[in-house]
């Protein structure tokens, strides 16, 4: 190796080391000032959220408590397996609950339907003291919104109720600890550097769609903040059609979540497949929280009689 090589190499692990350090004086600035980032009358301290919400300090401040979460879960087994539970619950929780928004949209056509064929209606008018009217078109395109939230919302929920296709050349005729060891490979080098690229992209993307100046990924500190002299929000409200739906900011906003809940899974899989990696076969699907009759009981539940069994 060279001495430019070798130079460089030192020059990355150095920058490294101090985005580790200084992400730590970043979260408690951050924690201990809200006001510089969450005050949002404050036109600055929007402008700082905006910022931050894409930078490498954020992804420096989440690998720093990755750290932390992955090093307490090793000193304390039931920390690690408490902090899975927590978070395959929230994803269960919003996926179940989202999901019934299929439910939703076949209702919501089968009206659309009836009122264009039979009624001959226009339009769809909700009381309960205030009233809401839109045109059947506006309704029509708002199904493309649930259909949405199903994808983006249920994504988590989809991979922990192993939902998702995999393809198992490799990994289904392997032992069971080089299993956990290609799970935890895959969350560290693929679903982590994925939603980091994926939110670099959407961040940014969303809030383009909602104020003005356009903000973009390439924008310095400094000059986001002279931008706040001039900033407004400026909510998209266009629709595909003249009556169609208005609210297409939303599928930004979704896209924001998606990529959130991606990296929460991620960590909450490393995890998991730490704590069975070093707890062997017998905590494998421990605690897991799968829906229908196919649910297996969980690794806690398996005593030797049942085993035998």
């Amino acid at each position: 190796m060279d001495t430019e090589s070798s130079s460089g190499l030192m020059s990355g692990i150095l920058w490294f080391f101090q985005g580790i350090f200084y992400s730590a004086v970043n979260i408690f600035t951050a924690i201990s000032n809200p006001q510089l980032w969450l005050d949002w009358s404050d036109k600055k301290a929007l402008m700082r959220f905006i910022y931050y919400g894409g930078s490498t300090e954020l992804f420096f401040a989440f690998l720093l408590c990755f750290i932390i979460v992955v090093i307490a879960g090793l000193l304390n087994m039931r920390f690690m397996w408490g902090f899975v539970r927590v978070t395959e619950g929230i994803s269960n929780t919003v996926g179940r609950l989202v999901a019934w928004a299929g439910l939703l949209m076949v209702i919501q056509q089968v009206v659309i339907v009836f009122l264009q064929r039979i009624f001959a209606r226009p339009d769809i008018v909700i009381g309960f003291g205030i009233p809401i009217e839109y045109g059947v078109s506006w309704f029509a395109e708002e199904l493309k919104l649930y259909n949405a939230a199903i994808i983006c919302l249920c994504i988590s929920y989809t991979f922990i109720q192993q939902g998702h296709v995999r393809v198992d050349l490799f990994y289904a005729p392997a032992s069971f600890r080089t299993k956990k060891i290609i799970d935890m490979c895959g969350a560290v080098f693929f679903m982590i550097p994925m939603a980091a690229l994926m939110w670099l992209y959407s961040w940014f993307f969303m809030w383009r769609h909602l104020i003005t100046p356009k903000v973009s990924a390439s924008d310095k500190i400094e000059l986001m903040l002279r931008k706040a002299r001039v900033v407004k929000w400026n909510v998209e409200t266009i629709g595909f059609s003249a009556n169609g739906f208005s609210a297409y900011f939303l599928f930004k906003v979704l896209m924001v979540i998606m990529v959130a809940f991606i990296f929460l899974q991620a960590v909450s899989f490393f995890c998991r497949s730490l704590a069975e990696y070093r707890e062997g076969e017998k905590s494998e699907g421990k605690f897991l929280d799968l829906d229908g009759k196919d649910a297996a009981p969980t690794a806690a539940a398996n005593t030797p009689d049942q085993v035998r069994r």
